[in-house]
């Protein structure tokens, strides 16, 4: 059958919204940081350049194959089900959910992504404190919590992120969504473009790489409020360094929201595409 009228509003928003993410233009000043970032990490020699990114590829692959198999992972995966259940009865595995109405996933979605950002507003709080230990897994405990999240918004629309070809994408996704604003349009077309490639749905057969110099303003980003947060940790109220919390939790907070917002709209993008081409 072919959408439905609120489908189709659904979908005019995303590509609404993705025309703002193509059309976006940066400031003169954010265009002068990104290109300092990348003439200062140029000047470090091309092998080192070439390992620096090859070591936080690996990491984020590991990482991300570490989480699909979790425990915590498959519980959660179970609870997105019993949720879908809760509308119709008969959903048994993850790619039955596609089964279910625009409306009835997004809500399933919405709790998901709910829950993220508090865990992500949480954990800010917590370095903020500017604890050595806190402060130091910081990065990785928001690796976590991002990739998580788009792990189990996939799920929610369908999408069994437990082959290569899944599992690469959901790195895609985390990737772009971390970028930069002005570059972000060429992570969102390069997801665009594997869409309408249609190749093999279970082996990925595009660009294994995905950092490089344009994803540099992320861990910049993340030192620096590290160091924010440590000249701020001492400036207590009540014997709270509520400035620090404050900065952590909103900064972490902020990244997890747009990482979620990303991942939203690219897998409800997917999940009307499958039904629009199942009509025709």
């Amino acid at each position: 059958m072919p959408l439905t009228d609120r489908e189709s509003r659904v979908l005019n928003d995303i590509r609404e919204w993705e025309k703002k993410i193509l059309n976006y233009e940066a400031s003169d000043f954010r265009l002068t940081y990104e290109k300092y970032l990348e003439r200062s990490f140029s000047l470090l020699p091309e092998i080192v350049q070439t390992q620096f990114f090859s070591v936080i590829d690996s990491w984020l692959f590991y990482l991300n194959g570490i989480i699909q198999g979790s425990q915590l992972q498959m519980d959660a995966k179970n609870r997105i089900l019993s949720s879908g259940r809760v509308f119709l009865k008969d959903i048994e595995k993850i790619e039955d959910l596609k089964q279910l109405e625009i409306d009835q996933l997004q809500y399933i979605a919405d709790q998901q992504i709910g829950r993220h950002r508090l865990y992500s507003f949480v954990q800010g709080g917590f370095a903020g404190t500017g604890g050595p230990l806190l402060l130091g897994t910081d990065i990785p405990a928001m690796a976590v919590i991002n990739l998580r999240a788009v792990q189990l918004i996939a799920c929610v629309y369908g999408f069994e992120v437990n082959s290569p070809y899944e599992m690469m994408t959901s790195l895609k996704v985390f990737h772009t969504a971390t970028l930069p604003a002005g570059i972000q349009k060429d992570g969102w077309s390069s997801l665009m473009e594997d869409l309408e490639a249609k190749g093999d749905p279970y082996f990925y057969e595009g660009k294994e790489e995905i950092t490089d110099l344009t994803w540099l303003e992320q861990p910049v980003q993340q030192l620096l409020k590290a160091m924010v947060i440590a000249l701020f940790r001492k400036k207590l109220i009540q014997g709270v360094p509520l400035i620090s919390m404050a900065i952590g939790a909103g900064a972490n907070y902020q990244l997890t929201k747009n990482v979620t917002d990303l991942a939203h709209r690219y897998y409800q993008l997917r999940y009307l595409m499958e039904k629009e081409e199942s009509f025709e």
